[in-house]
């Protein structure tokens, strides 16, 4: 069998497994949130920390109880980095500096899990566990829970209420995230994964050397970090480490871990509104754009541009053989296409247009499927950019699954779009006006690219990285840190915002005018205005880096 052949079964294999968990699992979800019984664990939770499970908020006390826990998350995991010396199971290391315990706190807490140190050599056990591992669960239920009380807004009429975030929290975390974490890690240890606390073993070399090989708390972390689209690798070689992900088969389970959510999340759209085809209309505009990303990275990858690769017949650098080119390929793209930013292999020693297209992933706002809860609720308002665009066309004021998109809503949705590609021009420009732009070994155009790729993978909360570029300073932590904790939270206050513009409205019936969202014309001028507005906003950066490294 060819590699080529390999990868497109292994493809296939992925889209029948999403095709056949959409249905039960979307439902799945759409029980958990829209349930009114509290477990006798989660009761104990609201107890605790002090909290009526009947009491609805508002969106502004929605967004303010979300920018609470997350504050308290970022104070408690920048100390808990800070002491880590004097913590049970630290492994002998220093206390994290400053400036990176603040980077890595935001990164985690903000689900994007940047990460510019390696972590078997700079995190204890317990600071891995008690800390990362949380707010891998925590920060992937913050996003379900925003998508949530979005939908709640198209759902609900004449309420100011979205639901109840600390409710919202408990439940996707007890009830979606821990169990299939579970079993998820259970699969990863019978395929090879490392789950122990040891503080490592030493070996000696095939050349008579010693060597410590560092065990750790690995599978248990692995299957959140992928299922939470969160991304951040026990090893600094991260999901193409073998303790990490040893086979093929674990591999595949990684990507199905990836997408899993993301992918269902349209089926809770579409039954909590009333109009299921409505789910699959936007499930059918990440299908497409997933695609397409998937197949243009294995080509370009497969075709191996370049002189060295067309010497010895693959593009290989960069690469675990035991997953060879394709699944590689495969696997960029999905952590891209959604927030997660893992890697099992080197994005830096892509071809040039290989590895523009996880930077193009990225730039297109990580909607399709995206992160968990971020992919939706960022495709849902590309949804109403739409709405709005085609309203222009026609002369009508722009409805979307009964509510009108009136100045407030698209004032909302436009600056939600903005926000992003601000930061990343911004903070690159920067980067290259305060000389913080040198690249260890590469200049010219894929320099641009390392520089360009890390404030887009920051800015986006994905946390993969081209590398080349020595991060681990104040200047790049500082940045960094500001670009995720800005490309996290000011979207989360605008959907929210908008949510709660929506909620108020009165539901306007379907007329001739109305345009139909849950057809194939839609869903393609849906996939339009999402490529045209990456295309405008980014091409000029672009033209500057990748594309004009690839021809």
């Amino acid at each position: 069998m060819t590699m080529t052949t390999a990868g497109v079964l292994f493809i296939l294999s992925l889209g029948v497994a999403l095709v056949a968990v959409h249905k039960p699992f979307g439902d799945y979800l759409y029980r958990v949130v829209s349930g009114t019984r509290h477990s006798r664990v989660e009761q104990g939770v609201y107890r605790l920390v002090g909290v009526n499970p009947a009491a609805e908020q508002a969106w502004g006390v929605y967004a303010r109880s979300v920018l609470a826990f997350s504050a308290v998350s970022i104070l408690f995991l920048y100390g808990f980095m800070r002491m880590q010396n004097h913590l049970w199971l630290s492994l002998g290391f220093d206390p994290v500096v400053s400036h990176g315990a603040w980077n890595t706190a935001v990164s985690f807490v903000t689900n994007t899990n940047w990460q510019w140190y390696s972590g078997e050599s700079t995190m204890g056990h317990l600071v891995q566990m008690a800390g990362l591992a949380v707010q891998n669960f925590v920060s992937a239920a913050v996003g379900i829970a925003v998508a949530v009380a979005l939908v709640r807004g198209f759902a609900r009429s004449r309420t100011g209420e979205l639901g109840n975030f600390w409710v919202d929290l408990t439940r996707i975390t007890l009830r979606i995230l821990l169990p299939i974490s579970v079993l998820g890690a259970l699969a990863l240890m019978i395929g090879g994964a490392v789950q122990n606390l040891s503080a490592g073993t030493e070996v000696t070399t095939l050349t008579g050397g010693t060597q410590t090989i560092t065990g750790g708390p690995v599978a248990s972390q692995e299957v959140i970090k992928e299922l939470g689209t969160n991304g951040g690798g026990f090893y600094n070689a991260n999901s193409s480490h073998p303790f990490e992900n040893p086979t093929t088969w674990t591999n595949w389970l990684e990507i199905f871990l990836i997408l899993l959510i993301p992918f269902s999340l349209p089926r809770v759209f579409g039954r909590m509104v009333g109009q299921v085809r409505q789910g699959y209309a936007i499930v059918a505009v990440m299908a497409v754009l997933a695609i397409a990303s998937i197949t243009l990275t294995n080509v370009f990858e497969l075709a191996g541009n370049g002189t060295v690769p067309q010497a010895v017949g693959a593009a290989l650098e960069g690469k675990e053989v035991r997953f060879d080119v394709s699944n590689s390929a495969t696997f960029a793209a999905s952590t891209t296409l959604t927030s997660t930013g893992a890697v099992n292999s080197f994005h830096d020693s892509y071809t040039a247009l290989g590895g523009m297209m996880p930077l193009v992933n990225m730039m297109l706002g990580e909607v399709a499927p995206g992160g968990v809860g971020a992919g939706l609720y960022g495709l849902l308002i590309l949804a109403l950019i739409t709405v709005f665009v085609a309203g222009l066309m026609v002369g009508r004021t722009p409805e979307y699954v009964g509510k009108k998109i009136g100045s407030r809503e698209i004032k909302l949705a436009s600056l939600y779009f903005l926000i992003t590609p601000a930061l990343v021009l911004i903070g690159s420009a920067a980067a290259f006006a305060t000389g913080n732009n040198s690249t260890a070994l590469n200049v010219g155009p894929h320099g641009l690219s390392e520089v360009l790729y890390a404030f887009t993978s920051a800015s986006n909360n994905n946390g993969s990285a081209f590398a080349g570029i020595t991060v681990s300073t104040p200047w790049w932590n500082t940045a960094l840190g500001l670009c995720m904790l800005l490309g996290r939270f000011l979207p989360i206050i605008l959907v929210l915002a908008l949510a709660g513009s929506l909620a108020r409205q009165q539901p306007t019936p379907a007329s001739e005018g109305t345009l139909p969202t849950h057809r194939p014309l839609f869903v393609g001028m849906v996939v339009g205005v999402t490529v045209i507005l990456v295309a405008l906003t980014f091409l000029p950066a672009l033209a500057l880096g990748p594309l004009a490294e690839g021809l």
